[in-house]
């Protein structure tokens, strides 16, 4: 998962901090019992993600959801859980709440405390998963839980889904769309807990808001270099070493085209004013003119290159079989990050002209590409309301990641979906996929006003006369 922006991240604007927790102690109590029970779970094994999507069932039959609105959606040796909350039908088409409850893997003996036992202190819960995703889950879950116990009726259905493998295959998600798609009928579009979110300042004052509303296509490809070989006494000239090494140096020195998106460029003109000097000029120069070669010259210098174009970058070596023999064979994996909307084939024909006929270029691994969200009026608005109510004069802006969630397949599905995870946190305490992963204590409790903000914001029965 990909959380924050660089740019953004770094952006100066300011706002008082948040008005107290508007939950009851039943609700607090609740979602923090969840919690602890979720990030119990070693949900880095498929088991362990079948064992909490029926614990997740049970809590949700207990809220009063009947049985022909959960199931259980298996995948390989994973599982992810649907649940839906009917609606009245007068607000239109389904709306998809997306999160993940699976994690990468945690060593115990590289964490200060157990990372699938909820620790606080200081002000945060530690756990693996705590950010990445389990807080987000739990957000989703509650919401429904407590808005189901007093009585609210949505005006469209409200569908829930928790893939069991985001960080890996993805093929619950896959599955979901492809064998069982009529469980989310026609969803007009999904709010992803795994994507956007709030960035604080060190001293704890929310700086910005970003929805994540496109995801760049991650795709590995490997340069294979092969040769007869031969003793090492005899070196020859067309040493596969030294061939996969030119195609690499080929590789370093060239760049793909700058591109942008409606996206990037609102990006790029919210972010401008976090940049003093010439920078933060071409940024916004640039939202306005992006076609002008001099602002693409400057920006691709910055650390906003990456949100310009395609990257592929050298990350593994292997070559050759023994220290005294010519490397019969040596090989590079090479990671893209490809532009929205650019053809993951297109990239291939691109690095096979780089390396050269000598230079066996071939896709390692699927890949999954998806087109940049629109960005609708509707769900920039619910957000920008929602945030706003908590932190006035918040920026609330668009932005692309690099990282990739589960957002890319529903986007490819035809089903428009945005990252809008409620947590606020400063950019050190970020450790997602990383030790002593943590959310702050407020931040699980305030992420409960934040969805319930954005369910009445979008699905909410007009107040009557």
């Amino acid at each position: 998962m990909f959380r924050r922006s660089l740019a953004l991240a770094a952006a100066s604007f300011l706002c008082l901090a948040a008005p107290a927790s508007a939950q009851s102690d039943a609700e607090r109590q609740q979602v923090r019992e969840i919690f602890e029970r979720v990030v119990a779970f070693d949900t880095s094994t498929g088991a362990q993600n079948v064992v909490m999507a029926n614990y997740l069932a049970e809590r949700f039959r207990a809220g009063g959801f009947a049985d022909e609105d959960i199931h259980i959606v298996p995948a390989g040796e994973s599982a992810g859980i649907l649940v839906r909350y009917r609606g009245d039908g007068s607000g239109g088409r389904p709306i998809l709440f997306l999160a993940h409850m699976d994690v990468v893997p945690a060593r115990r003996s590289e964490w200060e405390r157990d990372p699938f036992t909820l620790v606080e202190e200081n002000g945060m819960l530690f756990g693996r998963g705590a950010l990445d995703n389990k807080a987000g889950l739990v957000h989703i879950a509650q919401t429904f839980l407590t808005l189901r116990a007093e009585g609210f009726r949505p005006t469209r259905d409200l569908v829930l889904w928790f893939s069991g493998d985001e960080e890996t295959t993805g093929l619950t998600t896959q599955a979901l769309l492809s064998e069982h798609r009529a469980l989310i009928g026609d969803a007009e579009f999904a709010l992803n807990s795994d994507a956007g979110g709030g960035t604080l300042s060190e001293q704890g004052q929310a700086r910005t808001f970003v929805v994540q509303t496109a995801e760049k296509t991650y795709a590995s490809f490997t340069f294979t270099a092969r040769n007869p070989g031969g003793h090492s006494s005899a070196p020859r000239a067309d040493n596969a070493i030294y061939e996969l090494s030119s195609a690499l140096q080929r590789l370093r020195a060239f760049e793909f085209p700058i591109q942008w998106n409606e996206t990037t460029l609102e990006s790029f003109r919210n972010a401008a004013d976090a940049f003093p000097g010439p920078e933060g000029q071409a940024m916004r120069r640039f939202a306005e003119r992006p076609t002008d070669r001099a602002l693409q010259r400057t920006l691709s210098r910055t650390s906003m290159s990456n949100m310009m174009r395609t990257t592929c970058v050298a990350t593994m070596l292997e070559g050759g079989h023994a220290e005294n023999a010519l490397p019969q064979t040596a090989t590079a994996t090479v990671n893209c990050r490809i532009f929205p909307g650019v053809a993951v084939a297109d990239v291939q024909s691109e690095l096979q002209a780089i390396a050269g006929s000598g230079i066996e270029v071939a896709p390692l691994g699927a890949s999954n590409a998806s087109d940049a969200s629109p960005l609708r009026a509707d769900v920039m608005q619910a957000v920008t309301r929602t945030v706003r109510a908590r932190y006035p004069g918040i920026v609330v802006t668009p932005y692309m990641s690099a990282g990739a969630t589960d957002g890319l397949f529903f986007r490819a599905a035809g089903i428009p979906t945005y990252g809008v995870g409620g947590v606020f946190m400063r950019s050190s305490d970020a450790y997602a996929h990383g030790l002593n992963e943590r959310v702050p204590v407020e931040g699980l409790y305030a992420g409960l006003t934040h969805w319930r903000g954005l369910i009445t914001e979008l699905a909410a029965p007009s107040p009557g006369p």
